[in-house]
């Protein structure tokens, strides 16, 4: 007993407001072995002397261990303890009097139940059922109640027995829906039916048989929202994210109800907020079922305006100095997003016309919170809107800009803000057809000096013009943006010594970065009008308030440095590194989440690209800290449902449902940095390669982990980024150090292949692994990753084909509509990247390994072979040509044992529609000819007058058939080097040279140039003419080429073209001749051909 009341004092100290006592008794629970955590807990929930927090405690605890340490605890116990804990569980829902406590008993209940579902959905606990069965029969409403909270916690209580009691738990929930006389009971019932349905998401038929409790679910939530209770509106909008379908028999009334609750403004806030969302997430993932609803979503458009009107009068507003974070309960706030996520979710063309005639209204409303929201209404449905809003954006922009005068600031902030995300969501064409009013209007707002707060968005506005603004639009305006840049700088920097203000500074700091970025050289000029001041923030603005600012200042110098390039800069440069290592060396004094760290690490990656290798003496110092930053780990936590509700997305935690009772949370400060710093990293390997080698071991240790880290796509793109440019910096230690190098990333990029679930970033591994497949050549991969590789690529594939039925199913789907067209195509263009980097992969292990690979190929023939199918989209069939291209290049002669499943469709591939197709095809001919052997004879012959017919075609020049018809003539060429017996040289050379020289594939130029000096070395007479006649023509040839950079310096055929130019430079008649046939242009690249090569 003494040990028991022991643990009622612990149990209170674990509750205790003082951190200590606290500490010290989680630290003695923990301590406790489980069985006896279970016996002590399970009798503090049953005395009824305890008191009622401490039996709370000892439920949410007892609760907590069975979800987190099962395994741990319960199958040690003897059968006739888990048998006690059973009944004794149960016997205490029947005996507890506490409502409280009885329902975190039957929480506990569900708990252990989802824990005793065997592999085969055997149930281990049916007295539970039978308890379920009789509770929810019982004329006691405490039962009643019980039964239907574990049902709600574990709504797969009945596991594999769950088919044959469908009627049963249908008739269960019903009955409870229409209890009149217990409200509580028909609002548990509802969402009982609403978990059930929710755990059934992907049983459509099952969905189908409920879809009659849907009505009753819908009146609970119009009952229960009254009560001031609105957990089931919260599991209406669950399934409307997670199972939209269900909704549809009833969608109407559903909507309806969603509607008239966001419209009572008796309800609170929250709820109106909750009751939009079921529209607003339907919009999300049933858009093409809403869209036949239209009538309704033009009705709940008012809705989400009248929110954005909820604003409220604050007189210190324009003068505030510190933005505060918007206030994420607010109506205005959730009006907003709800219109900017239901204009991207339906469309423009469906929500523009609803939407803008309400906007004109708003903005000639004599009340600013009207043209207030107006205005920001449009910034939030840009996105959305886009195609619709760029055909009318003349309109827009002129009204806006009227509203950059208007009497009351909180609206010129929002005309600054408009401008601002269109001058993002139009980019460029924003800036190319209204530079010169946005420039002129902005720079006016923001001499605004008696309220700030629309200075500084003014300024804001500008940074968003100028980061997509073309440089040439910038240019004109140079003098006039710098010049009142450098008026407010000044002022504002007066400001901060006198009265401490900053918000107009840290934007203005930036707007002048932006400028610079997009000027470059052309900032050289106003250089020294801006450095010193600069400077001046970063040496003196070392108080704490003022650390956004100086992160913003140095980010500034950064991008200036950049900007007017290493010349210009180097005299600051070395003062500049030293403010910086200043800044670093207190950087340890730095708190976590200090805003200089993420500007810092930035400025040091871009001081890097400046000073190129001579950056290298800042390495010792740079790497502590940025390798820090880059090692932040998250905080997560795996939550049951209940406990977060203690928890709020306010802390920086973001919550992911796992279903089934289970979330997970993540605590998202530091996760940008995080992404940022492995970035530089990646930035250092690439600019200083060997100079990178001291840290390249670290840098793999940390970069490898992290291709799994799941919660930031950009961590991961960095971490394969960094793989092969890791590769090139660790060359220099020679080839031992580098194999272990490689053999340290290699099985986790081959194994993230296959898991990593984001299209984008899967690209980038798959080709990162390409670069250093052909970076450690023959011999890189063993057998094992052979082994594994195929079955990865071979599922790729496979998903491929798969993918594309899916998507012809979806085009039958009787929601099927434009726009879901348009989302299909977004997806078959990310299936098709994905094919392109199968490909590359393919490509890196062929030209390494050459033939000896081919055995391994042959378990993804098959499915190349289907790639190549006459009846397959273009996409397709050329990436499935340029997969047997590389195997002819790289693993002739024994390529010739597949001829049969490629040569004849690469032939028709010749003549296709596509113009990719066509150039996979030609590319193909070339190849075999150049290395595919004496089998390829025939092909070679057959092909010839199909390529001739590609070239000679009428429109083989237009801009989408250039490059094919460039591969056609570089294949004819091939032939005629490589196999000349299969064509007519004599009779095909003269047609060959009129179609000199190649201007778009430069790699196929360079074979021509090549074999064009051959034939001329050789003197060969149809190509030089009689007396030779036809060198002016060659020369034309050579200076196009020189002039259009298809013959390159560095080539080693542009020395050979130089020759052929001095042995006609000593025969003084011929060579006047040549030249005087040539324009400006042509003569000049003849001479830069003589003075480089």
């Amino acid at each position: 007993m003494a040990e028991q009341q022991h643990f009622y004092l612990l149990l209170g100290n674990l509750m205790s407001p003082d951190n200590n006592a606290r500490q010290q008794s989680e630290e003695a629970y923990d301590g406790i072995p489980g069985p006896t955590k279970i016996t002590f807990l399970l009798q503090a929930i049953r005395d009824a002397s305890a008191a009622e927090e401490v039996k709370q405690m000892a439920a949410v605890l007892l609760r907590r261990l069975l979800s987190s340490s099962f395994e741990e605890v319960y199958p040690g116990l003897t059968q006739d303890m888990q048998t006690a804990i059973k009944t004794e569980l149960l016997t205490s829902i029947q005996s507890e009097t506490a409502p409280n406590i009885r329902k975190k008993v039957c929480d506990i209940a569900a708990e252990l139940c989802r824990n005793l579902i065997d592999d085969d959905g055997n149930n281990q606990w049916p007295e539970l059922l039978k308890f379920l069965f009789d509770s929810v029969n019982s004329t006691n409403v405490g039962l009643r109640e019980a039964a239907l909270h574990i049902f709600w916690n574990f709504p797969g209580i009945f596991g594999n027995q769950q088919q044959h009691y469908m009627e049963v738990i249908k008739r269960m929930l019903v009955q409870c829906m229409q209890d009149e006389e217990n409200p509580q009971i028909r609002t548990l019932a509802a969402r009982a039916a609403s978990s059930f349905v929710l755990s059934n998401e992907s049983n459509p038929a099952l969905l189908k048989h409920f879809s009659d409790l849907l009505p009753g679910i819908l009146q609970a939530v119009n009952e229960s929202c009254y009560q001031g209770d609105d957990s089931v509106l919260k599991s209406l909008v669950e399934i409307a994210d997670t199972a939209p379908k269900y909704l549809r028999p009833n969608l109407e009334a559903t909507l309806q109800l969603s509607l008239k609750l966001c419209a009572d403004n008796n309800l609170t806030n929250m709820q109106r907020q909750l009751a939009l969302e079921v529209i607003v997430t339907l919009s999300e993932t049933a858009a093409a079922m809403l869209r036949k609803h239209t009538a309704i979503v033009a009705q709940s458009v008012p809705q989400m305006l009248a929110m954005m009107v909820d604003l409220e009068e604050d007189e210190e507003w324009a003068m505030a100095d510190e933005l505060e974070d918007d206030d994420f309960d607010s109506n205005a706030v959730a009006g907003e997003s709800a219109l900017d996520r239901i204009a991207c979710g339906l469309g423009g063309k469906i929500m523009l016309p609803m939407i803008k005639q309400h906007i004109m209204q708003m903005l000639q409303n004599p009340d600013w919170k009207y043209r207030h929201a107006g205005l920001m209404a449009l910034s939030a449905i840009g996105e959305g809107c886009h195609q619709q809003m760029e055909a009318i954006l003349n309109e827009i922009v002129s009204f806006v800009l009227l509203f950059c005068q208007d009497p009351h600031p909180r609206v010129r902030y929002a005309a600054c803000n408009a401008i601002g995300q269109m001058a993002t969501d139009f980019a460029p064409t924003f800036q190319k057809k209204f530079h010169d009013k946005v420039i002129s209007a902005l720079l006016q707002t923001m001499e605004d000096q008696t309220n700030p707060r629309v200075q500084a968005h003014a300024a804001a506005a500008l940074i968003n013009f100028t980061e997509d603004c073309p440089k040439s639009l910038l240019i004109p305006y140079l003098d006039s943006l710098v010049q009142h840049l450098h008026v407010i700088m000044v002022a504002k920097l007066q400001e901060l010594i006198q009265k401490g203000t900053k918000l107009v500074l840290e934007q203005v700091v930036t707007s002048i970065a932006s400028v610079a970025d997009t000027a470059e050289e052309k900032f050289v000029p106003y250089y020294d009008l801006f450095m010193p001041s600069l400077k001046h923030i970063v040496e003196n603005g070392v108080q704490k308030e003022l650390r956004l600012l100086r992160g913003k200042t140095i980010e500034c110098i950064s991008l200036i440095g950049l900007a007017v390039g290493k010349e210009k800069f180097m005299p600051d440069a070395s003062a500049v590194m030293q403010l910086l290592l200043k800044t670093q060396t207190d950087f340890n004094d730095l708190e976590d989440d200090d805003p200089q760290t993420s500007y810092m690490i930035s400025a040091w990656a871009r001081m890097c690209k400046i000073l190129g290798k001579e950056f290298q003496q800042y390495l010792p110092v740079v790497m502590g800290p940025l390798m820090k930053t880059a090692s932040i780990k998250p905080e997560v936590a795996l939550l049951d449902t209940q406990d977060m509700e203690n928890m709020s997305e306010d802390d920086g935690w973001e919550f992911v449902n796992l279903g089934d009772q289970q979330s997970f949370g993540i605590k998202t400060a530091g996760l940008e940095e995080k992404a940022t710093a492995c970035q530089m990293l990646v930035c250092y390997a690439k600019e200083l390669k060997e100079g990178f080698v001291e840290y390249t071991e670290q840098v793999v240790k940390l970069m490898v982990p992290l291709l799994k880290f799941y919660f930031h796509d950009g961590v991961r793109v960095a971490a394969a980024e960094s793989m092969p440019l890791l590769l090139e910096c660790a060359r220099v230690r020679g080839p031992e150090y580098l194999t272990q190098m490689w053999h340290f990333m290699c099985d986790a990029l081959i194994k993230s292949i296959g898991t990593e679930p984001d299209s984008d970033v899967l690209s980038e591994i798959m080709h990162s692994f390409a670069k250093c497949i052909e970076l450690m050549g023959d011999g890189c991969l063993n057998n094992e990753h052979f082994e594994e590789l195929g079955g990865i690529l071979k599922g790729k594939l496979e998903e491929h084909f798969k993918n594309q039925e899916l998507r012809h199913a979806k085009r039958q789907d009787e929601d099927y509509d434009e726009q879901v067209e348009e989302t299909l195509q977004d997806e078959d263009e990310n299936d098709v990247y994905i094919l392109t980097k199968v490909s590359d992969i393919l490509h890196s292990v062929f030209s390494s390994y050459k033939e000896k690979v081919l055995p391994w190929f042959e378990q993804l023939l098959q499915l190349i072979v289907n790639l190549i199918c006459p009846s397959r989209p273009w996409a397709d069939r050329q990436w499935g040509l340029c997969i047997f291209d590389d195997v002819v290049e790289h693993c002739s002669p024994s390529s010739f044992k597949y001829a049969e499943y490629f040569l004849r469709p690469m032939l028709q591939s010749l003549c296709d529609t596509s113009p990719e197709v066509r150039q996979a095809a030609a590319y193909g001919v070339g190849v075999m000819a150049q290395y595919g052997g004496e089998s390829y004879r025939p092909f070679c012959t057959e092909a010839i007058p199909l390529l001739v017919g590609v070239i000679q075609a009428a429109d083989s020049k237009a801009k989408e058939n250039v490059n094919a018809t460039e591969n056609c003539i570089s294949a004819v060429g091939k032939v005629m080097r490589y196999r000349p017996e299969c064509a007519n040289v004599n009779e095909i050379l003269p047609h060959w040279l009129s179609w000199l020289p190649l201007n778009e594939d430069k790699e196929e130029a360079v074979h021509t140039f090549d074999f064009l000096c051959d034939l001329i070395e050789s003197n060969n007479p149809i190509v030089l003419g009689p007396d030779n006649s036809n060198l002016p023509k060659i020369f034309v040839i050579i200076a196009d080429g020189v002039s259009g950079e298809s013959v390159k310096n560095e080539d080693a055929c542009s020395k050979r073209l130089a020759n052929v130019i001095r042995q006609v430079q000593v025969s003084g008649g011929l060579w006047t001749q040549c030249v005087s046939t040539l324009n400006e242009t042509q003569q000049k690249a003849i001479q830069d051909l003589l003075n480089t090569a």
